[in-house]
């Protein structure tokens, strides 16, 4: 994999030996995964499914093999929805030299891939509470605090949309600058009424009996849901004066 010599502010830089720092690392697998962040990495640090050298100063330095593992991980997550658990007894596996089958969890796809169960969103991945905080590093009173700010909505049955650990690792980032949960409520409020009119748009669309119609209703959702989040972006950059990388 492509080494980029370039990394954030406080988590040192790009070695000359080969090493990359935390933020290079970001800037490599972002290419593939937009949504991860220097927090995620550190919590899949954290799971034992990578470990970085560190210097002496403490900083985290990864090799190619490191980043070719996170990539597998965020590969394996996002395409089979298996358990932090799974992929680490499967990535150890497979360094062993084992040849092991990837693991099957919840339903099949057609053609054997296996998906989660469903929620009442259609497609959508579910995790449990308990994963849910060990995933943010979080404890059951915060998310209780979210959840009464509207932040983090369960589904019916108890459990969550698998993007609630994205919302949930944004808003302890954002706790970390001194914005507090209550201070969200203006972006939830936003992110519904965007949310509300896409659907608008999609709605005659999703009631289609044609299942290729539907399927068309859900590629047409994510890509205005995609431009609803870049002119959200981009407005707020505007209003700030700034340009993020």
């Amino acid at each position: 994999m492509a080494q980029t010599p370039s990394g954030g502010a406080g988590h040192g830089t790009a070695a000359t030996d080969g090493l990359m720092s935390i933020g290079a690392v970001l800037n490599v697998l972002r290419d593939e995964f937009p949504d991860i962040t220097i927090s995620k990495i550190r919590f899949l640090e954290s799971e034992g499914l990578v470990e970085p050298r560190r210097t002496p100063a403490g900083y985290r330095k990864f090799s190619a093999r490191d980043v070719e593992r996170l990539g597998h991980v965020l590969r394996m997550q996002r395409d089979h929805y298996l358990p932090l658990k799974v992929i680490r007894e499967h990535l150890d596996a497979m360094e062993r030299g084992e040849a092991v089958p990837l693991p099957a969890v919840g339903r099949q796809r057609e053609g054997g891939d296996a998906v989660p169960e469903q929620s009442g969103t259609a497609g959508a991945a579910r995790i449990g509470r308990a994963e849910l905080l060990a995933a943010a590093a979080i404890e059951e009173r915060q998310l209780d605090e979210w959840e009464a700010y509207g932040l983090i909505v369960p589904l019916p049955d108890g459990s969550y949309d698998a993007e609630t650990v994205t919302v949930a690792t944004l808003v302890v980032e954002l706790g970390r600058s001194g914005i507090e949960p209550r201070h969200l409520r203006v972006m939830k409020a936003a992110a519904d009424r965007e949310a509300g009119l896409v659907d608008q748009v999609v709605a005659p669309l999703k009631r289609h009996r044609n299942p290729q119609t539907r399927a068309h209703a859900e590629a047409r959702t994510k890509e205005l849901a995609g431009l609803a989040v870049k002119l959200h972006a981009a407005l707020v950059q505007t209003a700030l004066g700034v340009r993020l990388p």
